[in-house]
């Protein structure tokens, strides 16, 4: 293994080399290359082991608004930085210019990662950056992340699925929803009949919204409901309320976003596992 000064940058191929240790066979980030890559909920923990790998190895790095500190401070020192968040209700940057920002990087021959929070092609617009750079000919990897509507929810004891409790789950994203169904064609009645947990990215703004439609289609008042803000980081808020008191409940706690919001029975399952834990570990506790 290649010796490292403490005065002397890490290099992509010496950094790419300390992780082979760990697991073998790595794949290289090539000059010219992009890599999407998701950054899971936000605890840099919570990476993979080629996530850590891409931002060892990145010349360039595009980043998200919600990519912890911590995860952007793993990256070579002498990595370039480059903000490309995107905030409802706030200034962003344009979709298209992050994308163009991608090419013109890999052009000039770095070594780029675009580092996107969850996972790139859950809610998070990676397979239309995927689209255009096979447009323009630039070699890519998609490097997968845990998606922070499931991730999030187990951090804090809600199982997605629960044996006796739900068969199947609906994950959507409330960002586009407004006065009518959301350019993907949601119905929210529908869902509202479908009898089985709903886990929410970005629905905060729409909310009141997307609550109405599944009251319609049935979804009762006193079903549990949840809200996890800033999923797995130091600043994790885990809220634990019903339907018919959830938008009160947001406006109370003023819980903003990121937050991930469930409805569903899966959300009882929460205190017991609390309880299991807190019990293992006191019994681990009273064992030293």
């Amino acid at each position: 293994m290649n010796e490292v000064s403490p005065n002397r940058p890490l290099s992509p191929e010496t950094a790419l080399d300390t992780l082979g240790t760990l697991l073998p066979g790595m794949p290289r980030l090539r000059q010219g290359e992009v890599w999407i890559v998701g950054a899971g909920p936000g605890d840099p923990g919570l990476l993979t082991l080629h996530a850590l790998s891409a931002l060892l190895q990145a010349d360039v790095l595009v980043h998200d608004a919600l990519i912890d500190p911590r995860t952007l401070a793993l990256a070579r020192p002498e990595a370039v930085r480059i903000f490309a968040g995107k905030r409802g209700g706030r200034p962003s940057t344009h979709q298209d210019d992050i994308t163009a920002t991608l090419v013109d990087q890999a052009r000039r021959g770095f070594r780029v990662v675009r580092l996107k929070g969850g996972d790139p092609f859950i809610f998070g617009r990676g397979g239309e950056e995927v689209a255009e750079l096979v447009a323009q000919g630039i070699p890519h990897r998609v490097i997968p992340g845990l998606t922070s509507g499931l991730a999030g929810l187990s951090a804090v004891g809600i199982p997605a699925t629960c044996r006796g409790v739900n068969q199947a789950l609906f994950l959507a994203t409330g960002h586009g929803a407004g006065t009518r169904p959301t350019p993907d064609g949601i119905d929210w009645t529908l869902v509202g009949r479908l009898n089985q947990p709903v886990i929410l990215y970005m629905s905060l703004r729409n909310l009141p919204f997307i609550l109405d439609g599944l009251g319609q289609g049935g979804m009762a008042d006193a079903l549990p409901a949840a809200v996890v803000a800033s999923a797995t980081t130091l600043e994790e808020r885990v809220v634990i309320t019903t339907k018919g008191e959830l938008l009160e409940t947001i406006r109370r706690e003023g819980l903003e976003a990121p937050a991930i919001v469930v409805l569903g029975e899966i959300v009882r399952c929460h205190h017991t596992l609390r309880q299991v834990v807190t019990q293992a570990v006191e019994s681990a506790s009273g064992q030293a």
